[in-house]
């Protein structure tokens, strides 16, 4: 079993990076703390098998970086990292999971995470990772970062839909789509005058200057 190394180690390890790693599974804790210990420029302070045990070894240790699964029992890693960002501001916690999903990263990040990666991480890799993480850089996976431009991009058309009327949605896309005023007016049963103020209230409602701007809007957003 990995335990933390003594004041005289970390002391003489000067500025190593202190790391815990957090995961209910045994062999994967002891597997990864194995692999980073061997690492240049990095301590294993000491382990930790669930949320609740984390923060608990997280202050005792004061690591620099903390290293988080996401499921465990008593205390899950999302609620490990928001106990952790309040007790320990000072301490970066970086999600090392298998799970991808949209909902655990969203999550993840809003309690404080300053990443979010997957267990098939080369152990160099991980080892730049928990460096990066320590200066301030954030990493994430390339299927974790797609899951969250998919939720943002949900997230902005919601927003988007809250705005704007439906009729002005639907005028939006419209827009975007290349149609005059005519055009608008003739596929919608409206005048022209009606269109040109459903685009001008557009405009002002996202803070856009013109129809370019618009349509460049409705793709980003997932309207057309």
């Amino acid at each position: 079993m990995i335990n933390r190394v003594s004041s005289v180690e970390a002391n003489e390890a000067g500025d190593a990076v202190r790391v815990l790693v957090v995961d209910d599974q045994l062999l994967v804790r002891e597997g990864i703390a194995s692999l980073l210990a061997i690492q240049a420029g990095i301590v294993v302070v000491g382990t930790a098998a669930n949320g609740r045990e984390a923060v608990e070894r997280a202050l005792a240790l004061t690591p620099d970086v903390v290293l988080m699964d996401v499921r465990m029992p008593e205390m899950d890693g999302v609620e490990g990292v928001a106990v952790l960002r309040e007790r320990l501001p000072g301490c970066s916690v970086v999600m090392l999971t298998t799970f991808d999903d949209e909902e655990y990263v969203v999550r993840a990040l809003r309690a404080g995470a300053v990443g979010y990666l997957l267990k098939d991480l080369p152990a160099r890799e991980l080892a730049a990772a928990v460096r990066l993480a320590h200066a301030g850089v954030a990493q994430f996976d390339p299927a974790a970062t797609a899951r969250l431009a998919a939720a943002l991009a949900g997230r902005e058309e919601e927003r988007t839909d809250e705005v704007l009327t439906a009729r002005e949605v639907e005028v939006l896309r419209f827009v975007a789509h290349g149609a005059t005023n005519r055009e608008i007016a003739t596929r919608l049963f409206l005048s022209e005058g009606t269109v040109k103020n459903h685009i001008s209230r557009i405009l002002t409602r996202l803070g856009l200057r013109d129809r370019t701007q618009a349509a460049i809007y409705a793709r980003d957003h997932g309207l057309l």
